[in-house]
């Protein structure tokens, strides 16, 4: 048993000292890694840097160009060179709205098989196009329908436009016209 109990220490021994090694190589192995990583970001974040340092004041110099213009066309270049910051914000707002809503409804695209099946009876056949509900027949199904369906269409108009004025009521902050300018009087 003596013989047994030390051949035991020994391998616990060696066991815990291979472990040691193995963790510390893995560990060195990380951070190297993370310093690779690092440097890595360092330098394209430094040419990014250097790129855009270069080419804003092209930008700038052309945009205190097309503004000297005056006139109606500098007009309109002020007016595009001002929306551009608020379209680039809610645009960026949007698609994250939109990552969200997809995430969350765990909505995925179309594969292409779906678009092929339901595209390909219009490209075997362009003819097809011409069964496409004319207005006229539209016309018809509306002067046909029953009492009930028109009462759904209309519930479902008034619900559109109660939402797009309550939208209206916020969006503008007041529940009549917008704020501008005061009128200059004469």
């Amino acid at each position: 048993m003596p013989v047994t109990r030390a051949v035991l220490r020994q391998s616990q021994f060696l066991t815990r000292r291979t472990a040691v090694r193995h963790a510390s190589s893995t560990s060195e192995a990380a951070s190297k890694a993370g310093e690779t990583a690092s440097s890595a970001a360092s330098k394209a974040s430094e040419g990014l840097s250097k790129v855009s340092a270069s080419a804003g004041p092209a930008l700038s110099n052309a945009a205190g160009a097309l503004r000297k213009i005056g006139g109606p066309a500098g007009k309109v270049v002020s007016f595009v060179d001002a929306m551009i910051p608020p379209t680039l914000y809610y645009s960026k707002v949007g698609l994250e709205l939109g990552k969200l809503v997809f995430r969350g409804q765990n909505m995925a695209p179309p594969n292409l098989a779906t678009f092929q099946s339901y595209f390909q009876p219009f490209i075997n056949n362009p003819a097809a196009l011409k069964n496409l509900p004319s207005p006229s027949s539209i016309l018809a199904r509306v002067r046909n329908a029953s009492p009930k369906e028109l009462a759904f269409a209309g519930v479902t108009a008034a619900e559109v436009i109660g939402f797009f004025t309550v939208g209206e009521i916020i969006g503008r902050m007041n529940i009549v016209g917008y704020r501008g300018e005061v009128a200059h009087a004469h």
